[in-house]
């Protein structure tokens, strides 16, 4: 029965993939133990005929932010600070609000998009910045995303910087656009710089890089090898193209705010993370300890009083991960050349990724076949 579930999804896969013209895509499903799915589709580089596998490394988007949630939850257990601490206490410069001066930002209210932190569509698309010289690609397609705002007018700054400029009164980048005029709390919108903003309070505790703390707390232990936060150019032919179409590749780019979905791996490496954290989920404490996931993975909005800009009737927000609705938990991740998923069902045990080389308007077609195939258990 297994198999012919598996057999149909595959079918289904394929159909979805050739509807909307995918390059390539790897799909894994996991129990605690093991991979129970593996099938891989189409190329990671078009031209030369390589083929999309498990071992394919993309960035992945936002499904990175999952990694910002374990990260912060390993900082609470180190005594850094809690959900509840002023970042203020924390920050090396002052993040306010200018409509709401007096108003306190928590670590809380950056995991769950309620910190009145925007992103400034003038600004952070500029924070992409397009490595020209480390492989060739489209320029009809470069010239495109350019278009859109992906302009790097934001100098290839450090994380610490970029954050100090854009949120402190009187930096480069500061703008009271770049903050909601509803006081903190009172209002869901999902950021991506508030997201790296909680990263960086890690690195201002740790005296660590964010990379180098998640490489000690996450991905080493996981054996994550091939997983990380920097284009490597010996790594460069496991690398999946970024693609606008199935021909036309934009360059290869890195984030300056890359907490945020600037993580590189594959399928193969997921896999272990997601079955760390469906151990986790039922009482491993390898990663974290049992009140951490409890923390984690509590709802954040009160059904009766959810903060404005946020319908409940999809998800609710847990630290930085989505609890949906139809049971199961995840991330989704979107960039130029990226769509990808990530998520477990806690009634069954399962759970599963996909990553592929083109941005996806829509990927519930995936995400539904999916859920769909782990909604029963397997033995």
């Amino acid at each position: 029965m297994a198999q012919a579930r598996f057999d149909s999804l595959t079918t289904s896969l394929q159909q979805v993939i050739a509807k909307n013209s995918i390059p390539g895509m790897s799909v894994m499903l996991v129990n605690s133990k093991r991979i129970v799915y593996e099938h891989n589709f189409g190329y990671a580089d078009v031209a030369n005929k390589i083929n999309y596998s498990s071992q394919s490394i993309q960035n992945i988007g936002s499904v990175s932010k999952t990694l910002i949630a374990i990260a912060l939850m390993k900082a609470t257990e180190l005594g850094y600070f809690n959900l509840e601490t002023d970042i203020n206490t924390i920050l090396p410069f002052k993040v306010i609000n200018p409509a709401y001066p007096n108003a306190v930002i928590t670590v809380r209210e950056l995991t769950n998009h309620s910190s009145g932190i925007l992103d400034n569509p003038s600004v952070f698309p500029d924070t992409y910045r397009f490595d020209e010289g480390f492989a060739n690609y489209d320029t009809v397609a470069y010239k495109l995303l350019q278009s859109q705002g992906y302009r790097q007018k934001v100098d290839d700054i450090p994380l610490k910087t970029f954050l100090h400029d854009y949120l402190s009164a009187g930096g480069k980048y500061y703008s009271a656009a770049n903050f909601d005029n509803v006081a903190p709390g009172g209002s869901s919108h999902y950021s991506n710089i508030g997201s790296a903003l909680a990263a960086y309070l890690i690195e201002v505790k740790s005296g660590m890089s964010y990379a180098e703390f998640t490489t000690k707390y996450i991905l080493k232990p996981l054996h994550m090898d091939n997983s990380g936060w920097v284009l490597e150019a010996k790594k460069r032919s496991s690398y999946a193209r970024p693609y606008y179409n199935l021909v036309a590749s934009f360059p290869f780019y890195h984030c300056i705010t890359y907490p945020d979905g600037g993580l590189r791996t594959n399928t193969n490496d997921l896999s272990k993370y997601l079955m760390a954290i469906i151990k986790g989920y039922n009482g491993d404490q390898s990663l974290l300890k049992t009140q951490s996931y409890r923390a984690m993975f509590a709802p954040q909005f009160s059904k009766d009083h959810p903060p404005k800009g946020i319908s409940l009737a999809y998800r609710n927000k847990g630290i930085f991960w989505n609890l949906y609705n139809n049971g199961t938990i995840g991330h989704d991740g979107d960039d130029p050349g990226v769509s990808t998923f990530l998520f477990f069902n806690p009634s069954t045990g399962l759970g599963g990724i996909f990553l592929c080389n083109k941005y996806l308007t829509d990927k519930t077609p995936i995400i539904d076949l999916l859920v769909r195939a782990t909604a029963q258990r397997i033995d």
